[in-house]
């Protein structure tokens, strides 16, 4: 009974709030049609009068008139008559006209009338219509009409709505009460039954054959609801370590976390003082190794330091980072053929310039594609072999394992897979250049997320995978069904570790800048431009400093006063293309030096074609007056992010290229295209000259922007994701399980 009231409360609230609303509107409506339906009469008695009102008033016959006129107002609707000459003045009448009133009433072009007139007789209706005779206006007829049939008519009509919706409610809430009795019970037992599972509730099959229907809705359901947690946590405050920690307990009880990427976190290698410890100038190490201390889960990696054998154990694991242990790194050893044919080959000469769109002709080889497929074998296994249980979650990293997750989706069906592409995808054109497009796409939909910097990527895989597979896609939900085996693609921005502890150390910002322009052996003032990146054709070093030069010509007083310092580590150098790039930015920067070249030993690039140590640049980043990010194809690049994070006395400038992913999020920086040269020259300019309240204002903004959005938010998105997933097959299982039951016990 309860639950009945619950439907049939609000059905009488609701047809009482109706019944309100809907009357005044019949009286309205009423009102207007009655008042359409007397102008039409007064038309029609104007007309009727015409002719003998044309013979009788020139002749001024007020007895014939009058008898014309108290002759026409036997219906009872029709009250008074009056008529009036060109003048307005009141000539004649019926005995009932009212003596207040005379021929100036209220009217519109045509005699129609533009009010009720209230008088204490009643309400009445007025009308004046003009006369003619042999085309000269004889006069005006003035009709008025009685209302008070109106209200009669609408208080019974009133009667009968109310007594309409009364009825209506009656029916419909007997209707309610009896649908309520009947089936919500069963429905509600059966749905129970669906989401706990066995022994829980009673079986579907018994909740009876009602349920049947519903089951393409409470799918639909789970999917809404997915989405409204989603939202919800997208306003997360901050994420932090300890976000990601909990995370794990509440929503992942604790399961295991694998990560897998060919770029190790830690590398030993042997010096002439010992074995030493670095981590590698890379984004990706970057992003994700703060995430690894939260997890402390296993991070499998290709071991390259030439000490990394002699600090390993037996099963080539060691716990990290040396210092404070927090998780553990697997190495996998790879052999110098199998290095040269999957990194070098098949990924760097093969995926990433195809990847990028930089004007750079991917090489493609067979035997490098082999070296590929049995490298990405060689780390599926190491997977499967770290796994403690049969449902790990793996997070796979860039483009070097594309054919990885399908490979462990074999081993491992209940793991929940996570791919992360850290480089852009291209669009369909440019991706079938590929030879082997197919496996690729095909290793990539064993993901259970398959994740991309920004929206723009997600789009253009899904539009691949249209291009080249026979997959079910739902583009309104980013999924994509192939082989019975669904994909969510999704954009999660990746970001940096916020230095709150690290911060501490830094030196202040005065202190770097007294010591960069002391080693320079420039004046305090002197303005610094850094540009800091892999030596990569990608990242727009030769369009930066073509620049600073034109930016030199524009502006002439700065030559002397101001220098691009280029930091390029080196990348790759074994490749060709890689060898001739540097030489192309080493003889651009030298040209340009001479060119501005004073005799005084001034330089216009200051080019360090060398690693340094993450403090080392960061002081760079604090003694820098600009930042220039000009990547002509980029996935996000850290760098921008990483001056936003070092700028805490929120001075600085940055500029960014519109191809890199990051400008979709640091809106406060200069947006440029680097193929814009003299654009790109321009928003150096203003950078180098911007007042300091400027800088202050575009700085908060970005700092804001980057603390907020942190890498422990990037993980948490797609651990958070995976845990409703996880959750989602697990019932959805269960659903699809009640209803085989119920079809076999009731076919």
């Amino acid at each position: 009974m309860r639950l009945s009231l619950r439907f049939l409360l609000p059905l009488v609230l609701a047809m009482a709030v109706l019944a309100y609303v809907v009357v005044p509107l019949v009286d309205s409506l009423t009102l207007q049609w009655f008042v359409r339906d007397l102008d039409v009469r007064a038309q029609l008695i104007a007309g009727t009068l015409q002719k003998p009102l044309a013979t009788l008033v020139p002749e001024h016959d007020r007895a014939g008139i009058e008898a014309v006129l108290n002759g026409s107002i036997h219906d009872d609707r029709l009250y008074a008559l009056a008529f009036c000459d060109p003048s307005g003045n009141l000539l004649y009448r019926t005995t009932s006209f009212p003596s207040m009133l005379g021929c100036n009433l209220p009217s519109r072009p045509g005699g129609r009338p533009r009010s009720v007139i209230h008088l204490p007789q009643g309400p009445l209706h007025a009308t004046i219509s003009p006369l003619d005779a042999d085309g000269q206006k004889l006069g005006e007829l003035v009709v008025l009409h009685d209302m008070s049939f109106v209200e009669r008519r609408s208080a019974d009509t009133r009667r009968y709505v109310i007594l309409l919706f009364g009825v209506l409610a009656v029916i419909v809430s007997l209707i309610t009460v009896l649908v309520a009795q009947l089936s919500w019970r069963g429905w509600v037992s059966g749905v129970r039954a669906i989401l706990r599972g066995p022994g829980l509730a009673r079986p579907l099959a018994a909740a009876g054959p009602e349920i049947q229907p519903l089951m393409g809705d409470l799918h639909q359901v789970l999917r809404e609801i997915d989405e409204e947690r989603r939202i919800r946590e997208e306003s997360t405050p901050q994420w932090s370590a300890g976000t990601i920690r909990q995370l794990l307990h509440d929503q992942l009880s604790g399961d295991e976390v694998i990560v897998v990427s060919n770029r190790e976190p830690y590398i030993h290698t042997s010096t002439a003082d010992g074995i030493v410890v670095r981590r590698p100038a890379s984004g990706l190490v970057t992003a994700v190794e703060p995430v690894m201390r939260a997890c402390s889960g296993t991070w499998i990696a290709h071991g390259s330091g030439s000490a990394d054998r002699e600090t390993v154990d037996r099963d080539a694991r060691i716990a990290v980072p040396p210092d404070d242990p927090a998780y553990t790194l697997r190495r996998v050893w790879l052999s110098a053929e199998e290095e040269q044919g999957y990194y070098f080959g098949f990924a760097n000469e093969g995926l990433w310039p195809l990847c990028h769109i930089a004007h750079v002709r991917p090489v493609f080889r067979a035997g490098d594609w082999e070296q590929y497929v049995a490298v990405n074998q060689r780390f599926a296994e190491a997977v499967v072999t770290e796994a403690r249980t049969d449902n790990p979650i793996v997070l796979v990293q860039d483009y070097h394992f594309a054919l990885l997750p399908k490979m462990v989706r074999e081993r491992l069906p209940r793991a929940t897979i996570i791919t992360f592409w850290h480089i852009p995808w291209p669009n369909p054109e440019s991706f079938g250049i590929c030879p082997w497009r197919e496996q690729i796409l095909e290793g990539l939909l064993g993901s259970t997320i398959l994740g991309f910097h920004t929206r723009f990527h997600c789009k253009n895989f899904i539009e691949t995978v249209d291009r080249y597979l026979e997959a079910r896609i739902e583009h309104e939900l980013s999924k994509i069904s192939y082989r019975g085996k669904p994909t969510v693609v999704a954009n999660y921005p990746i970001s940096i570790h916020w230095p709150v502890e690290e911060a501490k150390t830094w030196k202040p910002v005065a202190e770097c800048r007294a010591a960069l322009r002391r080693e320079l052996g420039v004046a305090d003032d002197y303005l610094l431009a850094l540009g800091i990146d892999r030596l990569d054709y990608t990242k727009g070093i030769i369009e930066r400093l073509l620049a600073a030069e034109t930016m030199l010509e524009q502006h002439p007083d700065l030559i002397g006063h101001f220098s691009l310092i280029q930091i390029a580590a080196p990348s790759r150098s074994s490749l060709e293309e890689y060898q001739n790039f540097e030489a192309k930015v080493r003889a651009t920067a030298e040209r340009i030096n001479q060119r501005f070249a004073g005799g005084n030993g001034y330089q216009a690039i200051i080019l360090k074609i060398e690693h340094h140590k993450a403090q080392s640049v960061i002081e760079y980043y604090r003694a820098c007056d600009v930042c220039v990010v000009t990547s002509l194809h980029d996935g996000m690049n850290l760098v921008a992010k990483e001056f936003v994070a070092a700028r805490d006395d929120e001075q600085g400038a940055l500029i960014l290229s519109q191809f890199a992913g990051a400008s979709r999020e640091l809106h406060e920086a200069l947006i440029v295209n680097p193929y814009n040269t003299e654009q790109t020259a321009e928003a150096l300019y203003q950078a180098v000259t911007m007042p300091g309240a400027e800088q202050r204002e575009r700085m908060r903004s970005l700092r804001r922007m980057v603390r907020d959005f942190n890498v422990y938010r990037w993980a948490g998105r797609m651990l958070l994701d995976a845990s409703h997933l996880r959750q989602r097959e697990r019932t959805e299982a269960r659903i699809d399980s009640h209803s085989r039951a119920s079809v076999a016990r009731n076919p």
